[in-house]
């Protein structure tokens, strides 16, 4: 019989695939550091909200200092910013001849690769909306693209496995040969979602107003380049083309992707981004350090300039620290 699928960190990401799973009738055991989570998901369920389905599901579930024994396999979905700190939590738990799958936002699979190895992680573009909303309680907004794939693009029997799994959550999952272009294409509209927490307007709202367009299209257009200089071309999802941001593009073009983010943000029971919930909410630290916090370097790397990537790294700082208040002026400095 198979180990359990561990699945490291239960918060929105982790534990609406946990709850699925282990819904399905497989072995799932998530760990976390939030202790009142845990007890909550291992005594009295794990409820999801929302549009999409709602149901309560009782998991097993341990801290990290509770937990024992090896996996074959380990599905990340912490925070980008968090991921340093759990590789040598996790380590010792995963079998030689395991995997680490990141679920997660960013470019995370750098990271993994250089601590464990690139052939003991597989690379994953999770993009359905959800929130931890307390101990217990995740609000599953909506439905949206889920990719994965092998770093090398090599597909072997693993991949094959997940991606049976990954169906059984998303019937309309991709397994692909190339998932750095989907990480990369997610960079693209990362960077826009982390631009509108700078406001409290919905993402709707900040992708509607004609007078942000320079924001989004500059943003697009950094990512894009950056990606490109580095040999990825980057893949979107649903109508999201970060091509169409790529050099020598026309507005016309950038704009016309805009226009569907509007919509497609309007869609769900997801109004505003988990970034601004960090902010506004939780009180705590972004994922902008680790995730379009590389954009500015990698960029350097390869001679790109993205002053507009620098600028909303250094305005979602002010923010943290408590320098910069969630407003109009806050966005409004990013736009000059």
């Amino acid at each position: 019989m198979a180990d359990p699928i561990l699945i490291w960190g239960a918060g929105a990401i982790g534990g609406t695939l946990g709850a699925h799973w282990a819904r399905a009738g497989h072995d799932v055991l998530l760990v976390d550091t939030v202790a009142d989570h845990v007890e909550a998901c291992r005594t009295t369920g794990l409820a999801i909200t929302g549009p999409v389905t709602e149901f309560t599901q009782m998991i097993p579930a341990v801290t990290p200092a509770e937990l024992t024994g090896t996996y074959s396999r380990i599905v990340l979905a912490v925070k980008a910013q968090a991921t340093a700190a759990a590789i040598p939590m996790l380590a010792p738990h995963l079998k030689p001849d395991g995997f680490v799958f990141s679920a997660q936002n960013g470019l995370n699979e750098i990271a993994l690769s250089r601590a464990l190895g690139a052939e003991r992680v597989m690379g994953c573009f999770v993009n359905f909306g959800a929130d931890w909303h307390g101990p217990g309680h995740i609000l599953f907004g909506n439905r949206s693209a889920l990719v994965i794939g092998e770093l090398d693009g090599v597909t072997r029997p693993r991949t094959e496995a997940m991606f049976a799994l990954a169906r059984e959550f998303e019937p309309d999952a991709i397994l692909t040969p190339d998932i750095w272009s989907y990480l990369w294409g997610k960079m693209s509209y990362g960077a826009m979602l982390f631009a509108t927490a700078l406001n409290h307007d919905s993402m709707t709202e900040n992708f509607a107003d004609p007078a942000r367009m320079p924001v989004w299209l500059a943003l697009g257009r950094e990512v894009a380049a950056t990606a490109l200089a580095h040999g990825v071309t980057p893949r979107g999802f649903g109508g999201f083309d970060p091509m169409a941001f790529a050099p020598g593009q026309p507005d016309a073009a950038g704009e016309s992707i805009v226009h569907w983010l509007r919509d497609f943000t309007a869609l769900g029971a997801k109004t505003h981004s988990g970034i601004w919930r960090d902010l506004a909410v939780r009180k705590r630290r972004t994922e902008a350090d680790a995730q379009i916090g590389l954009i500015p370097p990698l960029a350097a790397e390869k001679g790109v300039q993205v002053p507009m990537s620098e600028k909303l790294c250094a305005l979602i700082a002010e923010i943290e620290s408590g320098k910069r208040e969630q407003s109009p002026e806050t966005f409004a400095a990013l736009l000059a």
